[in-house]
């Protein structure tokens, strides 16, 4: 009888620690707790310009009618139909930048700005347009930049970022936050950057992540949230069951003891 008590208890314990530890819980953990902690932010780069940006772009000048040209928006160089409609300024369908990094502006025709930031491709778009119009003035935004989170997360989903920055700890509350069974120390981050994709390990339990070169996200980045073990339990039917046991077996060992 004794034995099977012993086994009971044993059984217990093992399975309760396969449960989520608080000390895994925390974000930061090596973080002063105490006082004012303060830091200079230098790991954050303007975002660049890639290929399929889609760049909403509006000029104003002197001459309403001659800029009116330039605010013809479009989101694919081969539909002759998108080319040729006029939009006004606040609802520009935006301008493709195409497999050759180029943006087709009217009259003026190609200009290279991918790998240059807003603030560059729009200085360069300005200059440009001195052939054409007095005063220019250029408004220059990305309208596409979005970051994906998914896995153990509150809300999945794909979320258009309104600002060019953004953190990885705020996509992550854009999700939700991470919920309590997901893997703080094996966050996975995807990112496409010049024909390349990159595969990145971040650990939101260490303030190191605020130095991360990583910790600005760009346009298209993927998140990935892994599950814990916890998470596995919570929806496996073998766990289901072993919990059945184990407390079939502690309710045996308390009739035993009592006996």
């Amino acid at each position: 009888m004794k034995q099977i008590l012993y086994l009971s208890i044993v059984v217990v314990l093992f399975f309760s620690s396969c449960g989520v530890k608080y000390k895994s819980v925390p974000y930061f953990q090596d973080l002063q707790d105490s006082g004012l902690v303060a830091e200079r932010i230098d790991n954050y780069n303007p975002l660049k310009i890639q290929k399929e940006d889609i760049l909403a772009i509006t000029v104003t000048s002197l001459n309403n009618e001659a800029s009116a040209i330039f605010n013809m928006g479009n989101t694919s160089s081969t539909n002759p139909a998108i080319n040729n409609s006029t939009v006004s300024s606040t609802a520009a369908n935006g301008f493709l930048v195409d497999e050759k990094g180029d943006i087709q502006l009217p009259l003026v025709g190609s200009i290279k700005v991918s790998g240059l930031t807003t603030t560059q491709a729009r200085e360069l778009v300005q200059s440009k347009l001195l052939t054409y119009l007095k005063e220019p003035v250029v408004s220059l935004r990305l309208i596409n930049f979005k970051v994906s989170v998914l896995g153990d997360v509150a809300h999945p989903g794909v979320y258009p970022i309104q600002t060019e920055r953004v953190s990885l700890p705020e996509a992550l509350s854009l999700s939700g936050d991470l919920n309590i069974t997901a893997m703080r120390k094996n966050v996975l981050l995807v990112r496409e950057n010049e024909g390349k994709r990159q595969f990145i390990r971040l650990d939101l339990s260490s303030k190191d992540i605020f130095k991360s070169p990583y910790y600005y996200l760009q346009n298209n980045d993927v998140l990935y949230i892994q599950p814990g073990n916890a998470k596995y339990a919570s929806v496996d039917s073998s766990y289901r069951n072993v919990s059945l046991i184990i407390s079939a077996l502690s309710v045996l060992a308390i009739i035993i003891t009592r006996l």
